[in-house]
Formats: C-alpha cells, structure tokens, sequence
C-alpha cells in the first residue's frame, strides 16, 4: 500500500512539473524520500499497534472415540465426513456377554431379595435375627450396584456421538475387535469454531475483547466478514513450563506471536468453512483511527488477490 501511495504522489508531482504549476527544484525534487518518511514514520509503522493484522486460522476440538468396553464390533452404521447429530450412533459392540452379565446380576438380585424378605419376617416373628436381615440387606446393596454398572456397560456397547459434527479418517469395519484402551476414529465437533488470529507481540498492547476485527479467508476469496475480538489468550506454548527431573535446558527465547480469540459476526460462516480454513485477521483499536482506513483496503486486496495466490 505505501508502494502505491508513493507512486501515486511521483505521478501527481510529475505532472504538476510537467504543467508547470511548480517548479522542479531541489525541494520538490527530493519531496519523494520525505513523503516516504512521512508515511512510514506517521502512517504505517503505528498502523501495527492501532489496526494490527496476522494470519488467521478457523479450527475445531477434535475428540478421540475410545470404547469403554471392549469386544467385536457388529455395526458401524456412520460413514466418514457426513454430519451427525449429537447422540447418533457411530458404532455397536456385541453386548451378547454384557446382556448376559446383566441377565445374571438380576437373578441374583432376585433371589437375594426374596431371602431378604424371609429372614425380614423371620425376625418379625421373633424367630430370627437382626444380623441375619442387615446380611442380606448388604447382599442385595452390592447386587444393585454391581447390576448398575453391569447396565453401564451394557449401554456403553452402543457409542454414539458426543456432539454435532462428523467422523474423519473412518477405518473401523465391521468385525475387528476393540478394547477400551485405544482410540478406533478421530470425530470433529462442529458445535463450536475457534478462530485464532496471530499478532505480533509488539501489536498486542491495545487489543482488548469487544473491539471490530474483520476476516478474509482463502476458500472464501474477495469476501470480507466482521467479526469482534473475544480475547487474547494469556498462554503459548514458549511459556509454559514442564514438569521434569533436570534443571532448566536453555534455549534461543523467541517473541512469538500472541493468538487473539475472534467470533464473527455471521455464525453460518463459520460452521460451514472447513476445520484448517486459513486467512488474514485484521483488529481495529480505539488508537490510530487514521491508519483503519489504509488497513481495511490492504485487508480488501488480500480478499481479492486470494482469487489467485494460493499461498
């Protein structure tokens, strides 16, 4: 953009020269290098902290499915990449032994109840005793808790989805065996988009939740979405510690750039881009205001060259 304000003021110059209306001397002749001064020092070098931009990625929380009961898969009614709604099934185990652990646990429970009753009124009749009773009565208690979990597992041969999204990389068939230790598919969670924009962290200083922010993202080429910063997150991953047996490793510190949180304004937008969208993020804060402008027309050239850069 300064490229073109630049050359935008050689042409003017050359043709005020040209028609004579100034003269070209040594002050007009060298007005070129303190114009660029000007701009750089007064226009685009704050330009970074009052309207600061960095590349924008859209991403979802991505969940590992892992049984929590294992046995030979019967049904994998899903098919990869095509929505689901939270709660549709993804996959069936046979419960043949599960039903059957449950089948046992409340016949037991049955009998333990009936014996329960007997001694109760045993002891009603002065004929038993309490010991007796209060023996059964735990008998019965552990029973119903363990027909509790027996259930739970049961129920856990069906795994449905945890939330709206979809199922990625499907490789699960019918007749492999699982166990409850690993991961058998990767679902992506579509209920939520994040969408993450990197500033420099020389830019951060005036960023704050609630200011505008504008996107454009490359499967989306000369469009422009608004949008509102949500937060900047107070962590990366340069400063985050490890737990360890030995001292401190020093390492080349780096200023990485800080990730600000941004919703767009259209939720549509974001649920249909897919999880990895890239783009360019554009803040404006309440500093700088002179410098929006410049920036939301470079933001506008990167919307429309997307139609042909691919990088």
């Amino acid at each position: 953009m300064i490229v073109v304000l630049l050359n935008s003021y050689i042409a003017l110059l050359a043709l005020f020269v040209w028609l004579r209306f100034i003269p070209f001397n040594t002050f007009w002749k060298i007005s070129p290098i303190v114009v660029l001064l000007v701009l750089l020092v007064g226009l685009f070098i704050p330009m970074g902290w009052g309207a600061p931009s960095g590349p924008a990625a859209l991403l979802r929380n991505s969940v590992q499915i892992v049984p929590s009961v294992a046995g030979e898969v019967v049904d994998v009614p899903v098919a990869a990449n095509t929505p689901v709604k939270a709660g549709d099934v993804l996959f069936r185990i046979d419960p043949t032994t599960y039903q059957a652990q449950v089948d046992t646990i409340e016949a037991q429970l049955k009998f333990a109840e009936l014996r329960r009753s007997q001694f109760a009124e045993l002891q009603g009749r002065d004929s038993g005793r309490a010991f007796d009773v209060q023996q059964r009565q735990a008998e019965v208690d552990q029973l119903r808790a363990q027909l509790e979990g027996a259930r739970w597992s049961l129920d856990r041969t069906t795994v449905r989805a945890p939330a709206d999204g979809y199922v990625t990389n499907l490789g699960l068939r019918k007749g492999a065996r699982v166990t409850a230790q690993s991961p058998v598919m990767a679902f992506i969670d579509t209920s939520e988009a994040i969408l993450g924009a990197e500033v420099p962290q020389i830019y951060v200083r005036y960023i704050e939740a609630g200011q505008p922010v504008e996107v454009t993202f490359k499967p989306l080429p000369g469009e422009v979405f608004p949008g509102r910063v949500e937060t900047v997150l107070q962590a990366v991953a340069s400063g985050q510690t490890q737990v360890g047996g030995t001292a401190v490793a020093p390492s080349e510190v780096q200023a990485a750039p800080f990730v600000v949180r941004v919703r767009l304004d259209d939720r549509e937008v974001a649920r249909r881009l897919p999880a990895g969208s890239t783009g360019v993020a554009a803040i404006y804060t309440e500093h700088v205001k002179a410098a929006h402008v410049i920036r939301k027309v470079v933001l506008r050239q990167t919307a429309i060259l997307n139609y042909v850069n691919p990088f």
